[in-house]
């Protein structure tokens, strides 16, 4: 069988973003994912990156520009047509995207045979299939691809423990429709299960992961970058997300679109039920400086005012560091709730309307916002 796969994932080392260790190190890892045999003359590849903030490689923020050029440059050897993009936080708008193109380096593709994706219009996806969504707005430069890859980026996330291969499909979204996804998906199982039906209506042919240079601490934006020296190759965005969730010591239980994937059947429920090709333990890292995840805390009868309790004291939640704050109001803008308000110069969080999707931490420029466990459970260990 052409393209046959002889491992579910594969891992290889890659010190830096040098030209020739980039190409030596893809070379590597996608040699027993079948290489790139299932690549033919003429067919057009999307390649979804992670483009979530204009912010340099440097800062771990974003799929590294050497990377993806490398790849690009491979599938245009392959005779591919090959189109680079994302839809990040903001407008889905020539204006907009241009600019994040520009402040990330993936302009750098633009020599090696690709192009940056132009299309900013919008279509209607359905999936009657889908646990959390049956349809959902689509940016319409992914419809016409042949066939897509997932090339993510290795960081940590408040919610979702680690943003990833399966989360970097939230960027299929309209960035200005993000908000309305967490609005309607409040519930941490709800809005994980929303992120795997993306991903198996776009059903990506390849997943690459770059773990080169890692984000650690106060991801996915102002965390701190941490070498790893790793490339990933795997067979689904699950597979992938599964193996790094191990390299970084995040447990299952501790990673939600993880914990939804094995309930779905999609993934293992250990790692080491994976087919893996190369050695993982040359680059776990179990004392990888994690977010505490946050939790839906709910007892099965209602009661609300035990439930505010736990809330309050046991969940994790966005705390504001008033010496950082300049008062931007990016947050407030991010605020799917419109929880947030500019007082005095200082963005003030209302505790009762937040639901805790961290999108204000995320887009936070100054990195003032951060993940904050409160006392009680810090104190119990919970």
């Amino acid at each position: 069988m052409e393209g046959q796969m002889d491992c579910n994932v594969s891992i290889a080392r890659c010190e830096d973003y040098s030209a020739d260790t980039v190409r030596a190190a893809l070379t590597e890892v996608l040699a027993p994912m079948g290489g790139l045999s299932w690549v033919k003359p003429g067919m057009k590849i999307a390649i979804k990156t992670n483009l979530v903030s204009k912010m340099k490689p440097e800062t771990a923020v974003v799929t590294h520009p050497a990377l993806v050029s490398e790849l690009c440059r491979m599938l245009s050897e392959a005779g591919a047509e090959v189109i680079v993009g994302d839809s990040p936080g903001g407008p889905f708008t020539s204006v907009w995207v241009s600019n994040i193109y520009n402040g990330t380096g993936i302009r750098a593709v633009e020599q090696a045979g690709a192009r940056l994706n132009c299309d900013f219009s919008v279509c209607e996806a359905e999936l009657p299939e889908g646990v959390s969504v049956k349809s959902f707005p689509y940016t319409a430069w992914l419809r016409d691809a042949d066939a897509v890859i997932d090339f993510a980026k290795l960081k940590t996330h408040g919610l979702t423990g680690l943003t990833c291969a399966v989360k970097n499909f939230f960027g299929v979204i309209p960035g200005t429709r993000k908000p309305e996804f967490h609005y309607m998906h409040p519930r941490v199982d709800s809005f994980c299960n929303m992120l795997i039906d993306l991903n198996l209506y776009v059903k990506p042919r390849l997943t690459l992961v770059d773990a080169v240079l890692c984000m650690e601490g106060n991801g996915p934006t102002q965390g701190t970058p941490r070498h790893m020296g790793a490339v990933i190759a795997a067979d689904t965005p699950f597979n992938a997300d599964l193996l790094c969730a191990h390299l970084i010591g995040l447990e299952n239980d501790s990673a939600p679109t993880i914990r939804a994937a094995i309930a779905r059947g999609l993934c293992p429920d250990s790692w080491g039920k994976l087919k893996v090709h190369g050695n993982p333990g040359e680059f776990a890292q179990p004392d990888f400086e994690k977010l505490p995840v946050r939790e839906d805390i709910k007892f099965r009868k209602k009661s609300p005012i035990v439930n505010k309790f736990m809330e309050r004291n046991f969940g994790s939640g966005p705390k504001v560091g008033k010496d950082v704050c300049v008062g931007c109001g990016k947050c407030s803008e991010a605020c799917p709730m419109k929880a947030i308000v500019i007082q005095n110069g200082k963005a003030q969080i209302n505790r009762d309307i937040c639901i805790r999707c961290f999108c204000c931490q995320e887009f936070c420029p100054k990195g003032a916002i951060s993940v904050y466990r409160p006392f009680l459970a810090r104190l119990l260990g919970k």
